[in-house]
C-alpha cells in the first residue's frame, strides 16, 4: 500500500457508519507504527475535529503498543540495560525521545564526575566526591514540592530539571558510579530506593534523595524496626535492573492516579501486570 493509499483510508476513519470506521481503525493498526508520521501529517493538515480525535485514538493505541512490545522485549532480553529500561518509561509520556541523545547526556553526566574522582581515594571518600558533584555542582536534588508528578519518572525530564524521585536520583547516580567501576547497586527498601555500595568485606548504603547521606546496615534495621516489618534480605541486598523498573511502573501508576489520569493508570496497570508476571484479577 502506497502513501496515497494510506491517505486515502486514514481518511475514512471520518465515515459516518461505526463499523466502517472500526474496520478501517484495524486496518490501519495493522500497517504497523511506520505509518505513525503519516497519521501525524493527516492530523495537522485536518480541520476536521472527529476525523482528528479519530487519528489520535490509533496514534496512541500503536505508540502504547509499541511502548509495551518495547518494554517486554528489555525484560526478557540479555542485556537488560538500566538506561535503556529507564528510557522505555519515558518513552510512554515521550515516544520520539532519542535514546543516543539520552546516552550521550548520562556520559556528560559520568564526565563532570570522573574529573574530581581519583583512583586512591577510599570507597567513602568517592561517594562523597560524587555526592560534591552530583548534588553541589551540578544541582541534582529532590522534587519535594511536587513529589508526586509523573515527570519524575522520566529521566530526560530529570536530566534536564536536575529534580526527581528517590529511584530517578539513584538510577542516574548508580549509572554514573558503575562507569566508575564502582561496585555500586539499587536496594529496594519499603517507600524508599537506596544504593549500596557493597564489596566483599564492605558494605554501606546512600541515600540519593538525600544528597548522598551514606548510612549502614544497623540504620536499615532501624528503620524497618520503625515501619513495623519483618525484615526480609531484599531489604539489604542489591535488586535487579527488573526489580528497579517494576518499580517505576508502580510509581508512575501512583503519580497518574494522584492526577486522576485513569486511563493511564488502567493502561499501566496492564503493563506491570504483563511485566511482573502476575495474574489478572
Amino acid at each position: 500500500m502506497d502513501d496515497k493509499e494510506k491517505i486515502a483510508l486514514i481518511s475514512l476513519l471520518d465515515d459516518s457508519d461505526e463499523e466502517v470506521v472500526q474496520h478501517v481503525r484495524e486496518k490501519i493498526i495493522s500497517l504497523g507504527d511506520d505509518i505513525i508520521p503519516l497519521l501525524e501529517s493527516e492530523w495537522e493538515a485536518s480541520f476536521n475535529a472527529v476525523l482528528q480525535e479519530r487519528i489520535e485514538d490509533v496514534i496512541h493505541f500503536l505508540q502504547f503498543t509499541f511502548f509495551k512490545r518495547k518494554l517486554l522485549a528489555w525484560k526478557d532480553g540479555k542485556d537488560q540495560d538500566l538506561l535503556e529500561g529507564m528510557w522505555i518509561i519515558a518513552s510512554y509520556q515521550y515516544p520520539d525521545l532519542d535514546f543516543l541523545k539520552l546516552k550521550q547526556d548520562v556520559e556528560q553526566l559520568y564526565y563532570e564526575v570522573w574529573l574530581d574522582v581519583k583512583d586512591d581515594q577510599d570507597p567513602y571518600d568517592q561517594v562523597r566526591t560524587i555526592n560534591n558533584v552530583f548534588f553541589n555542582k551540578l544541582k541534582f536534588g529532590p522534587n519535594t514540592k511536587n513529589f508526586h508528578s509523573p515527570s519524575n519518572s522520566m529521566v530526560n525530564i530529570v536530566l534536564e530539571s536536575r529534580r526527581g524521585n528517590p529511584i530517578t536520583l539513584g538510577v542516574l547516580y548508580l549509572l554514573v558510579a558503575q562507569k566508575l567501576k564502582m561496585p555500586v547497586f539499587g536496594v529496594n527498601l519499603p517507600n524508599l530506593f537506596v544504593l549500596t555500595y557493597k564489596v566483599d568485606g564492605l558494605q554501606f548504603y546512600i541515600n540519593a534523595f538525600n544528597r548522598g547521606l551514606i548510612f549502614t546496615r544497623d540504620d536499615v534495621n532501624n528503620y524497618i524496626d520503625q515501619l513495623k516489618l519483618e525484615m526480609i534480605p531484599i531489604f539489604h541486598e542489591p535488586c535487579t535492573h527488573v526489580e528497579i523498573i517494576t518499580r517505576m511502573l508502580r510509581n508512575l501508576i501512583v503519580s497518574f492516579e494522584k492526577i486522576s489520569e485513569h486511563e493511564k493508570v488502567d493502561e499501566l496497570k496492564s503493563i506491570l501486570i504483563a511485566f511482573s508476571d502476575l495474574p489478572e484479577k
